[in-house]
């Protein structure tokens, strides 16, 4: 099945879809709120619509979960070999915040692992992809694009700018290395710094759900690091009952 996707067709579809959000983005927009209290822009809606639309169009036997629909019961889902994961826009507050830092997730997952992922930051124009076996790009440049020489002297370290936790700034204080630089950044773009090389390791000890990471994490994997779960150290796997994800590092 893998070999059937096209990753062109997934970028193209990130890039249609960035393009309607950055319309809405450049104008005055109205904002609701969900059940979780979490924001909605009508971005949201209308990236979701174009992406989903998409994927069922060009690849009608493959399963959506998407953060902008309503979730198939874990009985059914569970069966699935291959499905979209999606957030239509991640960071949504970054969005409204207008300080550009949000993204367009797209992943596809085999089983309980992502091998397939999209993430467009159509603010500034950055775009990572990768798929199992052929590596990770940011804007066509293969990943990652520098290493730390000395982390025991330094660690570049990126946590995000809506939710750090003080488990996470524990976390943080408490590296193996002379000196700390730590970076805010919204958006799965704090997956991509770690696989681009930007940052050595991205902490985050607070919730996430399973498409604010699955894209990036399938980028982080295939540039060569890794999504652990914090309390085992294991890889982060995708399709749980709870779709809720574990604390996690990537590295």
């Amino acid at each position: 099945m893998l070999k059937q996707i096209a990753l062109e067709d997934i970028v193209a579809i990130a890039q249609k879809a960035g393009d309607a959000i950055m319309q809405i983005y450049q104008k005055d927009f109205k904002i609701a709120y969900k059940d979780d209290k979490s924001p909605l822009t009508e971005a949201d809606l209308k990236a979701n619509h174009i992406i989903c639309q998409a994927l069922l169009k060009r690849y009608p036997n493959i399963p959506i979960m998407s953060e902008e629909n309503k979730q198939t019961e874990y009985d059914v889902r569970k069966n699935w070999e291959y499905y979209w994961c999606i957030d239509p826009i991640d960071g949504t507050k970054e969005f409204i915040r207008k300080n550009d830092e949000f993204t367009v997730n797209i992943a596809l997952i085999h089983q309980n692992t992502p091998v397939l992922g999209v993430v467009y930051a159509p603010a500034i124009d950055e775009m990572y992809h990768a798929k199992k076996g052929k590596g990770a790009f940011k804007n066509n440049q293969k990943l990652p694009l520098q290493t730390n020489p000395n982390p025991k002297e330094k660690l570049f370290v990126v946590a995000s700018k809506s939710h750090l936790s003080p488990e996470t700034q524990e976390f943080i204080d408490n590296l193996d290395t002379k000196k700390v630089e730590q970076v805010s950044k919204g958006s799965s773009l704090k997956l991509c710094m770690v696989a681009e090389g930007k940052a050595d390791i991205y902490p985050r000890l607070a919730p996430t759900m399973e498409w604010d990471t699955a894209a990036a994490d399938a980028i982080v994997r295939e540039a060569g690091k890794m999504t652990y779960q914090f309390n085992n150290h294991q890889s982060m796997v995708y399709n749980k009952e709870n779709l809720l994800n574990p604390w996690f590092i990537v590295k």
